[in-house]
């Protein structure tokens, strides 16, 4: 029989649209020495360490978790990375889970750090152009990436397959709205990217287009910064909660899937994000939740795009299909509401460095079911083009 296994401790650095003054390497060290000294014990305590960095360029080397190994103090241990394009972070979660149910290890670090905006553009004296084109090396190399695939259209595709199929839903205002919520909740949040960005519903209504539907107040940033947790199978977390004198979080269900690229018959489907209805129901099936709408109280989901959120809430089986606006028209989000969702400000206002950023989606959830004293949150990662990659993971207050 499977392990439980807990979080017993956690950390993020800020992040930041551009961190000048540290590498890579040492948002690593930032996020890790604060995780350990969260759980209160030692780096020599922690049996094994895997690495959630999405994309090579970003790190400028081939193999960017080889430096990380020694000077995180992991040397002659078990390492390895995991590099699942948007969904990096999630599925680094996904990987440390399994290897200590399955009575590997006791105790594992999961890191993750992006450094994106050292893609800098000499031609343009801008990252832009080099991120986009460097996150475009993520699509189809023969044919999309010729004729302009970026991340921006890729998810556009899926949000306007679904107003196709759900005609009236996704409506600007709502949208609109979910953006201004999200930049009033991210206040709260010390390591966000944009903490004092707040922005009014018209604002967003009002800010330009960048691929239809998507207005640019609607959409996540580049970041960078790190983000990091400590597991431990039961027996462990239990001694080490003693000595901390913090909760442990128990990871209670894990969901993964991982669609077809292409659109067609039996392959995507352009409606859906299929993905994320079988992840979400997959973990609800391995944390034994039946009533999803009754069971989760708190959200963390990668909302790269807003309207994709919206999809992500009704794929998850959390709002219905045809009136996923009901998200805010009839409050299910707003304060007070049924759902707390991206407390931290999600990937839109707390920033977007790609493989940390679903470790800092559970280092908020962990930090919300504590202070508030609730009980179950479900996260969220999603990646690759046309939403194609999604994992979601349940945790549990003890």
């Amino acid at each position: 029989m499977a392990k439980k296994v807990g979080i017993v401790g956690a950390a993020v650095t800020p992040f930041r649209g551009k961190w000048y003054q540290k590498t890579y390497y040492e948002l690593a060290q930032m996020a890790t020495r604060e995780a350990v000294a969260d759980t209160a014990i030692s780096i020599k305590d922690v049996d094994a360490v895997f690495y959630g960095i999405y994309n090579d360029i970003f790190e400028r080397a081939c193999i960017p978790e080889h430096p990380l190994q020694g000077i995180l103090g992991m040397q002659n241990k078990f390492g390895i990375r995991i590099s699942n394009g948007g969904a990096t972070g999630a599925y680094t979660l996904s990987a440390a889970h399994a290897y200590l149910a399955g009575e590997r290890f006791k105790t594992a670090l999961v890191l993750g750090v992006e450094k994106a905006t050292d893609c800098f553009d000499f031609t343009s004296m801008s990252a832009t152009p080099e991120v986009i084109k460097t996150i475009a090396w993520s699509g189809d190399t023969f044919f999309e990436q010729k004729i302009g695939w970026s991340a921006s259209d890729s998810y556009a595709e899926v949000v306007l397959g679904y107003m196709d199929e759900y005609p009236g839903t996704l409506k600007p205002e709502v949208t609109a709205q979910i953006s201004a919520l999200l930049s009033q909740q991210v206040r709260g949040n010390p390591y966000a990217q944009r903490q004092f960005d707040q922005v009014t519903p018209e604002e967003v209504m009002n800010s330009r287009y960048i691929v239809y539907p998507f207005k640019e107040l609607e959409i996540c940033v580049y970041s960078e910064g790190a983000a990091a947790l400590i597991l431990a199978e039961e027996e462990t977390a239990k001694v080490i909660a003693k000595n901390s004198g913090k909760p442990i979080i128990w990871i209670t269900g894990v969901g993964e899937a991982n669609e077809h690229s292409f659109a067609g018959k039996n392959q995507k489907n352009m409606s859906h994000i299929v993905s994320d209805y079988l992840g979400a129901h997959r973990a609800y099936e391995m944390a034994g939740i039946k009533d999803p709408v009754k069971a989760i109280q708190i959200v963390e989901l990668h909302d790269a795009f807003i309207q994709q959120l919206e999809i992500s809430m009704a794929e998850f089986g959390l709002v219905p299909y045809q009136t996923v606006d009901s998200l805010i028209e009839d409050g299910l989000i707003l304060p007070g509401g049924k759902y707390l969702v991206n407390p931290c400000g999600g990937l839109t206002y707390c920033g977007h460095a790609v493989g940390a950023s679903n470790i800092m989606s559970v280092w908020s959830a962990r930090n919300e079911l504590i202070k508030r004293k609730l009980k179950t949150a479900l996260i969220h990662g999603t990646g690759s083009t046309v939403a194609q990659y999604t994992v979601c993971a349940t945790l549990e207050h003890e």
